[in-house]
C-alpha cells in the first residue's frame, strides 16, 4: 500500500482525515471520495446527533447553524411545553447547572466519590465482615484507593511541569534576545540555531525549549492557565472536603431525582472548552467558506452537558443525558469522554440498553492513556458487564490513528484492545473548531469518535431504515485494514511491535466510501 512520503499541502494537512489511502496515499476515511462518487446530489434526512460533553460554544460561526432546536418547546417562557421534564430545553440540557445559573466548573474524581462514600463502612468493620457483606463494593473501594494514589502522583508531576515552564520560558526568551532582538524567530530558525549551540549546556537547552514553546503554542497565558488548572484539581477534584453536587442540590445517589440542571448549554468563561472541538469535526459547515469542514452537513447537534473542566462525570448525569437524547429524537450519541472507574455503572448500562431498544447508536472515544482495554482495565462508559460480556449491540468504541502509515500509525496516546476497542479513526492533529470563532489542530480519541459519528449519521441519513445494530455492523465490516506492525507501550515501559489488526475487534479504520456501498447492499436486501 503506497503512502505519501512528501510534505502535505495546507489542504491535505487540514483535511487529511477526509482523504483516501489509494487515491491520495493518505490514510483518511475516504470522505471526499464518498461525496464525489456516491452521494453527489442525493438528498437525505437531517440527523440529530447528541453531543454529550462539556458545555458547547453554540454561537461559533462554523456550527451556529447546526445547533438543534427543540421544536416542541417555546423559548424562555419558564414552562415545560413538551412535558419531557425539562423547562425551556431549547438546545439540550445542562446537567451541571442550577436554577440560579451557577455551573459546576470542577468535579471530584470518581475515586474521591467512592472513597468518601465507603470510608465510613470500611473503616469501622473488620475486613472479614465487609468481604462477605460488601464484596463488590469493597473491590471497587480498593480500586479507588489505588487510583487516587496514581492521580495524586500525576497531579504532582503536572505541578512540577507547570513550574518548570513558568521558570524556563522567560529565561529562554531572554537568551534569544541576543540572536533575535525583535523576537521574530520561527521554529525552523530555532532548530537551526539549536544545531549550532546544542553542546552548550546553558544556551542549548533554552533554545530547544523555546522551539517547543512555539511548536505547541505554550504562551505565558497558556502556562499561567495550566498552573491554575493544576492547583484547581488539587483543591477540588482530589479534595475530599469538596463536593461539587452542593451547587446542583440534587441527590446524586437517586437516579429518580431529575429536577436539576438548566437550559444554558454554553458558558463563555468555562476553562475547558472541549465540546466545540468535537462539534467541528462532526458537523462544521462545509458550505460557508469559513474555518473548516465537518464530516456531514445535514446534522443537528443536541448539546448535553455532563463534563466539567476537571474531574470525572457522574454516572447519573451520563445516564439521564443518554435517555434525554433518545427521548428527544437523537439517532446517534457521541460521547468523547471517559473515566477509569465507575461507581454506578448499572445506571449507565441500563441507559445504553434503553438506547439500543430504541435504535440509537452510541459512539464513544477509547481514551488517551495508551493502555490496553480489557475487563480488568476498562474505560467507562462501555457496554461490557463486569465479567467482560457485551450487553448491547449499539455502541462503538473508537481508537485513534495518525497520518503516518508506519510503526506510529496507532496514535501514541490512544488506548487499544482486541476485546474493548471496536474500530479506529483519524484522531491525530485534526483541524477543527475551537472556542470563540477560532480553529486549531487538536489530537485525541475525542476527535476520532465524532468522525465515526459523522459517518454513521451519513449512513443513517440516506438509509434511515437501517437499525443502530446494522449501522454498527456496516461500519465494522467496511473498514480498511492495514497490514503493518505498530508500536505499543508495555506495562514495564518498554515498547514492542504488534500487528495493527490485533488492536481492535474489527482490526480496521472506518471508511465512509466502503460503508455507504455496504449500506446500499444491506438496505436493498431488507426491501
Amino acid at each position: 500500500m503506497l503512502t505519501k512520503t512528501s510534505s502535505l499541502s495546507e489542504d491535505e494537512r487540514k483535511y487529511w482525515h477526509h482523504k483516501d489511502i489509494l487515491e491520495d496515499t493518505i490514510p483518511g476515511v475516504s470522505l471526499e471520495k464518498a461525496y464525489k462518487e456516491l452521494v453527489n446530489q442525493k438528498r437525505g434526512r437531517k440527523i440529530i446527533v447528541a453531543v454529550i460533553d462539556t458545555k458547547l460554544d453554540i454561537h461559533h460561526e462554523d456550527i451556529a447553524e447546526k445547533i438543534w432546536k427543540n421544536p416542541k418547546e417555546i423559548p424562555n417562557n419558564q414552562i415545560d411545553d413538551d412535558n419531557n421534564g425539562y423547562i425551556d430545553d431549547i438546545h439540550g440540557w445542562n446537567f451541571l447547572g442550577n436554577s440560579s445559573g451557577e455551573d459546576i466548573i470542577y468535579s471530584n474524581f470518581e475515586s474521591i466519590r467512592i472513597i468518601r462514600k465507603y470510608d465510613p463502612i470500611f473503616n469501622t468493620e473488620s475486613e472479614e465482615n465487609f468481604e462477605k457483606k460488601y464484596r463488590e463494593q469493597y473491590v471497587l473501594y480498593k480500586k479507588a484507593k489505588t487510583l487516587r494514589e496514581s492521580e495524586l502522583k500525576q497531579v504532582e508531576r503536572d505541578k512540577k511541569y507547570g513550574n518548570f515552564l513558568f521558570k524556563t520560558y522567560p529565561k529562554s526568551k531572554q537568551a534569544l534576545l541576543k540572536f533575535f532582538p525583535n523576537e521574530n524567530y520561527t521554529i525552523s530558525q530555532l532548530d537551526s540555531l539549536y544545531s549550532i549551540y546544542k553542546k552548550d549546556s546553558i544556551i542549548g537547552p533554552l533554545i530547544y525549549y523555546m522551539a517547543d514553546y512555539k511548536k505547541y503554542k505554550l504562551s505565558p497565558k497558556w502556562i499561567n492557565n495550566y498552573q491554575k488548572s493544576v492547583e484547581s484539581r488539587l483543591m477540588t477534584s482530589l479534595n475530599f472536603d469538596y463536593n461539587e453536587r452542593t451547587i446542583i442540590g440534587d441527590n446524586p445517589d437517586d437516579l429518580g431525582d431529575i429536577k436539576y440542571g438548566n437550559n444554558k448549554v454554553w458558558n463563555d468563561s468555562l476553562p475547558f472548552q472541549h465540546a466545540i472541538k468535537v462539534a467541528g469535526v462532526l458537523a462544521a459547515d462545509s458550505k460557508n467558506n469559513k474555518g473548516t469542514k465537518g464530516v456531514f452537513d445535514d446534522i443537528k447537534i443536541m448539546s448535553l452537558c455532563v463534563a466539567s473542566s476537571g474531574g470525572d462525570e457522574h454516572d447519573k448525569d451520563i445516564s439521564l443525558a443518554i435517555r434525554y437524547a433518545v427521548d428527544n429524537g437523537a439517532k446517534i450519541i457521541n460521547m468523547s469522554f471517559g473515566k477509569p472507574i465507575s461507581m454506578n455503572k448499572k445506571w449507565v448500562d441500563e441507559a445504553i440498553q434503553y438506547a439500543d431498544s430504541n435504535g440509537v447508536l452510541i459512539v464513544s472515544s477509547a481514551g488517551n492513556e495508551n493502555k490496553e482495554l480489557n475487563p480488568e482495565n476498562s474505560h467507562y462508559p462501555n457496554d461490557y458487564s463486569n465479567s467482560g460480556e457485551e450487553i448491547s449491540n449499539n455502541m462503538i468504541v473508537v481508537g485513534s490513528i495518525s497520518k503516518t502509515v508506519d510503526k506510529n500509525f496507532k496514535s501514541n496516546f490512544s488506548n487499544y484492545g482486541k476485546e474493548q476497542v471496536d474500530i479506529y479513526a483519524p484522531g491525530h492533529e485534526i483541524y477543527t473548531t475551537v472556542y470563540n470563532n477560532e480553529y486549531g489542530f487538536i489530537s485525541g480519541t475525542s476527535l476520532a469518535a465524532p468522525i465515526v459519528s459523522g459517518v454513521a449519521a451519513l449512513i443513517k441519513s440516506y438509509y434511515p431504515d437501517l437499525s443502530a445494530a446494522q449501522v454498527k455492523e456496516i461500519l465494522m465490516k467496511s473498514g480498511v485494514s492495514y497490514n503493518i506492525d505498530v508500536e505499543i507501550k508495555q506495562k514495564d515501559g518498554t515498547k514492542k511491535l504488534v500487528p495493527f489488526s490485533e488492536l481492535s475487534k474489527s482490526g480496521s479504520v472506518v471508511n465512509a466510501y466502503n460503508a455507504l456501498l455496504l449500506a446500499e447492499q444491506v438496505s436493498k436486501s431488507k426491501n
